[in-house]
Formats: structure tokens, C-alpha cells, sequence
């Protein structure tokens, strides 16, 4: 969503102007009295009666993110797009105080390695820090209370340049992110009083900026029915419908030659018939996307362009499309003042559930302050994040690091890293420990050479970092990929290690000393020749840690704590990108497609989804008795009482999981199942259905972790995008690699547990 004038916009924006009386007055001002603020009519009753106020030139003033107000009314202005992806970002909405209070916010890893911890309860605790302290923004008039956030697109391709801010490339790990994610920034699911609106994006089908010539503003995804509701979808199905967000984003893109901003299957068979996004919610277009139909080819001119995405129920344009052409489009009678109210009843009754229109005292949200934001707990959050987050990939036992080892050489772009380590969509931090400062406060006698940067092939440096190198105990290289590589607006051509990173790893590897690599980046690149060399003798993958970064890597290598996260993508081999076009949107294997993610992928990845080792061993095995024989007939038969089918338990499964070596570790169990005659068409290679992570199991101890699998886990898309359920033979894999299997048999006849609805519309 951010454009090269992004900076320019958030100094324009963010500015005092937007803090002035930032509330409505429903006590003393012209509002009183009205059935705006009747606190006992319903917020859609509230929305209507303010809309049903404003003039026609007062309601197009009021359509785009940056909104006037009515000043006649007491109505102030307000600013749709504030941002909080890993914690409170800069935006339009957003500012900082120079100095003193408000002049940070706790600043969380990226997504990417939050989501690599597989902790369900850890995203909800770090929302819930994240909403709280906008909340203390917005308070002292410096945010809004919608906030541009979530990315849930899956990332399907290892060039996206956005892809760090995302929970990975599978389904089912996203929806169950976003659903914890939501509850922690909302204040719940569906709370009568929002704690801020979050923002589902971007809707839908969107993963790419710039490929080759390929740009967001005009790319069409073609995407079959049965991709969009296995893949493509479910996030955004668990967000809107479970976990009942407040806003959603449609993204620059079309699909199906429809772009989505203006694409009535999207926007209303799929968000608001279908899944019940109601009259309390709304959408925003990404910024400028309005303007984009054009690119796509699909209307003449802005006002067609503004009336489009009206009628297809985009409410409010992040850009000024919409107030600059809204009234031409009423002349030329391309859509009536009805239309407009419909999309500004949805955006008023948001601000009448976040208590935009009630006195502060009666609003449990409007007391936090300045002492909510940067607290203890939030900062030790941020480190927890960061650790359990970290995943290692490779180690010979030179991790944990020896006691003996005193003197460390840090060598390589990221080993003096501050704000990079913050990654895209970041605020101001409290502090930024860097893995150098890490090591220093660690009692290490530090020696930091860069060598390298990112993507240079100047080898100037070399000599001084080998010269380090030979004077330490142990080298640590920490290189990698940046948002100077991967950023918005930028995707990748190719996915090895850039510039000539690995030209210096190679010549430390020579010295006979032991080396870690700790790999930075939301991207995967091709570790191949790092796993090949038996010189190398440790991987350590750190995402972009955030704040505490440089701590969480250094209590890592030291042994403080055992790492226990796993990949959230897949590590393709580097020719990835020469088998298959970034704009193939297809998933499955064809003659041009080796196949996307672990669900299909038919090589051999460098590194598998899931892959994460431990300072420990653990041994894992299904409880006794564990049920072998379902009926189809009786699932689907106990499950009518759940709220949806697709979420009716199937079962529960039991696994022991033993601690068989020396070090306490956390331990995160991955339940994937596959099938091999059932249903009509091939089935992917495996499908992750349910994850645990189990914290601190000592040496010695086994603990049971309990997985729970729903219906719509087991059953499968066809080609029309319905799930169903199939008689055959399964079998649940526990683990990568797989440790223990267990097989089972669905019997009795095929049942149809959802019902994708019929695009009629597009091409």
C-alpha cells in the first residue's frame, strides 16, 4: 500500500490538524439530543441519522480516507488509515512526539517470524498490546481508530516483496492467525464496543507489485474457483466470518478481469451475502486503487471509476478519486445519493462501535494513556515474540555455542542491524538492540566486521572480516535479504543469496573455526550451498526480530534458550524462478508449473514448511486407541450444532511428546494429513490441519498436546470450490519429517460440508 510519496503523505497527514477535537460533542454541541448520540439506538440508527444530515457536496467530502468532518455539525475530521502491523506505525493517522511520551510504541517482530512460533495465544497477547496502545495514540490525538492491518494474502511466491508481512504461504496457519489476531486488536469477537477496527487486506488474490514489467496497478489474477476458495481464502473467510473484523481492503488487482475494488463477487456474494459482513463494516480500495480501474482497462474515466466503486460496495476511497469525481458521476446519473449514504451509514455506525460519539467516561478504552505504551510486559512481549519466533535449520552440535568460547567475530550486513531489523510497516521503537550490542552485553569479547553488504559485489572487505575472523573463537555471519531487496513495490527476480554474501561465507568456512549463519528476511533464499558445506556448521533463520532482536538471536546461539520455531514457507531451490512466472496465479502442477507451496510442490525444497530444529531430541507417538474408523454421515450428523460445518470438531488427537535429551525446549507439534484414494481428483501432497506448541518441557518429562482437527480440515475442494468430505483412507503425519503416522478410513458416502457461490460475473 505504501508509494514512493508514502513519507511525503505521513508528514502531510500526520500532522496536529488531525488531533484538534477528535471526538464528536454529544453533550453541548449541535449533535446533542439527536439520535446520534442515543447511546439506546442501534449504531446503524446512529450512522443514518448523522448521514441523513449532510448535504450531497458534504457527503462526497467525506468519501475519501482523509475526511473534513462537518464542521456545522461538530462533526471534526478524521483519518481513515493509521497502521499497526507489528505495533503502531507510522501513516497518515500516525505521529510521534518528537521526544517523551508517545514518542515510541513497542515494536514487534514481522509477522513472518511471529507466525514461525505456531503460538496462537502469543499473537493474541501481542495484538492486544498493539490495540492497546493505539488506543493511548488515539487518546492523545495521535491515531485514529481503524488501523490498515492485517496483511493475510498467503505467500504464494517466494518473490513477493511483501511476503514478510504475512503469516506464510499456508491456509490454515493464516486463518488461524488472524482469527487470534483480530480478537487481540478488537477487543474480542464482535465486542459491542470496538477497542479499534482492524482491517483485512488485501481482498483478494493479491500477491505481486512489480514483476518484470507486471504491476499491481493493472495485473489481472486469474484465479479458478477451486484455487480461490482452497487457497486464496481462507484467511480471509476466518477473519470476516469468525472472527467478525471490522474492515476490509480490496486490493489494487483485478480478478477474473474484474478489478477487485469493483468486483461484485468479491465485495458482495462472497463478504457480505455469504460470509455476513454486515452493516456495522466496511471496505476501503488500497490506496489509489480506484483510480487503477483504468489501468485494468475497466471503465473510461474517474467518475465511471468513482460510481464502480460505489455501487460495488468499496465505502471509502484511500485516495481522493471519490471526492474529486463523485458529483460528476451523479450528473451524468451513473449512481444516486442513496448509494453514497449506503457506503457512509457503514463507515459511521464503525465509529459508533468504537464509541466515537459517547462521552469518554462511559468508554472503557478512552482512559489509557501515555503510561500504556512501552510497558514492561509489552517490551518482555517483544523479546518472547522475537525468541520464539527464531528457527534453526541446520546444526552439528556447534549450537548451543561452548563455554569456552569467548571472543566472537560478527561479520556481515546485518550484524550491526538496528531499524532494519523492524522490517516493513514500522513505528518509532523504545529501543533497538542490535545482534553486536547482543553480544557485547552477552560478556563476549565482540569483534564486528561488515565484509559485505546486501547486494555488492565490491569484495574490499573481505580482508578485514577474514582478518577478524582469525582472531575469534567462533565467527558469525549474519547476512541475508532487506527490505532494500524485498519492499513493497518491489518483487524479486531471483531467490539465492544476493550480492556476493556467500563468496564471504565461503572464505570464513576455510578457517576451520566454528561458523553460524544467521539468515535475515521474510523472504527465503537458497541455503543449498550453506547445508551442503560441512564448514558451516549451524543456520539460524531470524526473520526481521524486531526491537529485541539482537537479544533474542545471542540467548539463542548462547544456549539461554532452545529455539523451537519452524518455517512459515517453503525454501525453494534458487532455479525455482525460472520454472514457473510469478503471474501464474495456479497452484497445482502442470507442464509450466512445478506446483506453489509444500501442498504441491513437486522437487526437492532446500528447506521443507515446517523444518525446525531444537538443542534437544523429542519423541512423539499418537496416544493408545486412537480412533481408526469415522462415518461420514455420523460427522456431518453431530456436527449441525456448530456455528458452521467446515468447524464441527472431527476429532481431538492425543500425542506424547518426550523431552529425550538434555535441554528443557519448547516443542511444536504439526498435524498434517494426506490420502491417496480419496475423493476424485489427486490430493496435494500433504495438508497441515492443526498445530500445538508446548512450552519449557524438561529433560526427562513428557506432556500430552491435544490437536484438535475440524471437518473442513479433512474434506476437499473441487473444482467448484465446494469442500467435501470423502470415504477412503487417510493418514495423519505428525511432524517434519514426518516422525509417526497414523492411518484412519472415512466411511459411508460423500457429503458436501460447504457451498463456494457461482461467479456469474466475471470473465
Amino acid at each position: 500500500m505504501l508509494t514512493p510519496l508514502f513519507v511525503a503523505l505521513a508528514l502531510l497527514f500526520a500532522s496536529p490538524t488531525w488531533a484538534q477535537q477528535q471526538f464528536p460533542d454529544c453533550v453541548n454541541g449541535p449533535l446533542a439530543n439527536t439520535t446520534v448520540c442515543d447511546t439506546s439506538a442501534t449504531p446503524t440508527a446512529r450512522a443514518k441519522a448523522l448521514v441523513a444530515m449532510f448535504t450531497t457536496a458534504e457527503m462526497i467530502s467525506n468519501t475519501d480516507n482523509g475526511t473534513p468532518g462537518v464542521p456545522r455539525l461538530g462533526l471534526p475530521p478524521y483519518q481513515w488509515w493509521s497502521e499497526a502491523l507489528h505495533g503502531v506505525a507510522g501513516s497518515p493517522g500516525v505521529f510521534f512526539a518528537s521526544s517523551g511520551n508517545f514518542s515510541s510504541a513497542t515494536s514487534f517482530p514481522g509477522p513472518i517470524l511471529m507466525s514461525a512460533a505456531f503460538d496462537d495465544e502469543l499473537i493474541k497477547e501481542v495484538a492486544t498490546v498493539v490495540s492497546t496502545e493505539a488506543r493511548a495514540f488515539d487518546n492523545a490525538g495521535r491515531a485514529g481508530l481503524d488501523f490498515f492491518t492485517p496483511n493475510i494474502n498467503p505467500f504464494r511466491d517466494p518473490r513477493w516483496g511483501r511476503g514478510q508481512e504475512t503469516p506464510g504461504e499456508d491456509p490454515f496457519r493464516g486463518a488461524q492467525y488472524v482469527f487470534n489476531l483480530i480478537q487481540g486488536l478488537q477487543g474480542g469477537i464482535d465486542p459491542a464496543t470496538f477497542k479499534i477496527v482492524a482491517d483485512c487486506k488485501h481482498w483478494a488474490g493479491y500477491d505481486l507489485e512489480n514483476w518484470e514489467g507486471n504491476s499491481r496497478h493493472s495485473f489481472n489474477a486469474v484465479i479458478s474457483q477451486q484455487d480461490l476458495s482452497e487457497y486464496y481464502l481462507p484467511s480471509f473467510q476466518s477473519c470476516v466470518r469468525d472472527a467478525k473484523v471490522g474492515s476490509v481492503m480490496c486490493s489494487y488487482n483485478a480478478v477474473n478481469g474484474i478489478p477487485s475494488c469493483a468486483n461484485t463477487f468479491l465485495l458482495q456474494t462472497i463478504l457480505r451475502d455469504t460470509w455476513g459482513f454486515d452493516q456495522d463494516r466496511w471496505v476501503t480500495s488500497d490506496c489509489d486503487a480506484i483510480s487503477d480501474f483504468i489501468n485494468h482497462n475497466y471503465v473510461a474515466d474517474l467518475p465511471h471509476a468513482a460510481a464502480a466503486g460505489i455501487l460495488a460496495g468499496t465505502d471509502v476511497d484511500c485516495g481522493s478519486t471519490y471526492g474529486d469525481n463523485l458529483q460528476a458521476a451523479l450528473t451524468m446519473g451513473l449512481l444516486n445519493e442513496t448509494d453514497i449514504s449506503a457506503s457512509l451509514t457503514r463507515l459511521y455506525s464503525s465509529l459508533v462501535r468504537l464509541g466515537y460519539f459517547d462521552p469518554a467516561a462511559s468508554q472503557p478504552y478512552r482512559q489509557l494513556g501515555w503510561t500504556d505504551v512501552n510497558t514492561p510486559s509489552a517490551q518482555n512481549l517483544a523479546y518472547q515474540a522475537a525468541v520464539e519466533g527464531l528457527t534453526l535449520l541446520k546444526n552439528d552440535g556447534t549450537l548451543p555455542l561452548s563455554k569456552s568460547i569467548k571472543k566472537l567475530a560478527l561479520i556481515g550486513p546485518w550484524a550491526n542491524a538496528t531499524t532494519s531489523m523492524q522490517g516493513n510497516y514500522a513505528g518509532v521503537a523504545p529501543f533497538l538492540i542490535s545482534p553486536l550490542m547482543a553480544a557485547q552485553s552477552a560478556g563476549f569479547s565482540a569483534t564486528y566486521s561488515e565484509g559485505t553488504t546486501i547486494d555488492t559485489t565490491d569484495t574490499s572487505g573481505f580482508a578485514a572480516a577474514v582478518t577478524a575472523a582469525q582472531a575469534a573463537d567462533a565467527i558469525i555471519f549474519l547476512g541475508g535479504i532487506d527490505n532494500s531487496v524485498e519492499a513493497e513495490g518491489n518483487d524479486r527476480t531471483a531467490i539465492a543469496w544476493t550480492g556476493n554474501q556467500l563468496d564471504l561465507v565461503s572464505q570464513l568456512s576455510a578457517l576451520s573455526k566454528p561458523l553460524v549463519v544467521v539468515q535475515f528476511g521474510g523472504g527465503q533464499v537458497d541455503d543449498a550451498a550453506l547445508k551442503n558445506n560441512s564448514a558451516v556448521n549451524s543456520i539460524l533463520w531470524a526473520g526481521y526480530p524486531g526491537q529485541s532482536g539482537g537479544t533474542a538471536i545471542l540467548d539463542v546461539l548462547k544456549g539461554k534458550v532452545s529455539p523451537a520455531g519452524r518455517l512459515v514457507t517453503t525454501q525453494y531451490p534458487a532455479d525455482y524462478v525460472n520454472e514457473v512466472p510469478m503471474t501464474d496465479m495456479s497452484l497445482r502442477v502442470s507442464s509450466s508449473n512445478p506446483g506453489r507451496t509444500y501442498k504441491w510442490y513437486s522437487g526437492v525444497p532446500t528447506f521443507e514448511f515446517g523444518t525446525g530444529l531444537s538443542f534437544t531430541s523429542f519423541a512423539l507417538n499418537f496416544a493408545p486407541g486412537t480412533t481408526t474408523t469415522y462415518s461420514i454421515q455420523s460427522l456431518v450428523a453431530n456436527g449441525k450444532s456448530a456455528a458452521h460445518l467446515d468447524l464441527a470438531a472431527f476429532d481431538t488427537f492425543s500425542v506424547s511428546v518426550h523431552n529425550s535429551g538434555k535441554v528443557a525446549s519448547d516443542f511444536v507439534s504439526l498435524l498434517f494429513v494426506k490420502t491417496t484414494n480419496a475423493g476424485p481428483a489427486p490430493f496435494p501432497n500433504k495438508v497441515l490441519v492443526s498445530y500445538a506448541r508446548t512450552k519449557g518441557i524438561a529433560p526427562g518429562q513428557s506432556v500430552t498436546a491435544r490437536l484438535a482437527v475440524t471437518l473442513g480440515s479433512i474434506a476437499r475442494v473441487g473444482t467448484d470450490g465446494s469442500a467435501w468430505l470423502y470415504p477412503g483412507d487417510y493418514s495423519l503425519l505428525l511432524d517434519v519429517p514426518t516422525a509417526v503416522t497414523h492411518n484412519f478410513r472415512l466411511t459411508g458416502s460423500a457429503a458436501q460440508i460447504t457451498h463456494f457461490p457461482v461467479d456469474t460475473e466475471s470473465s
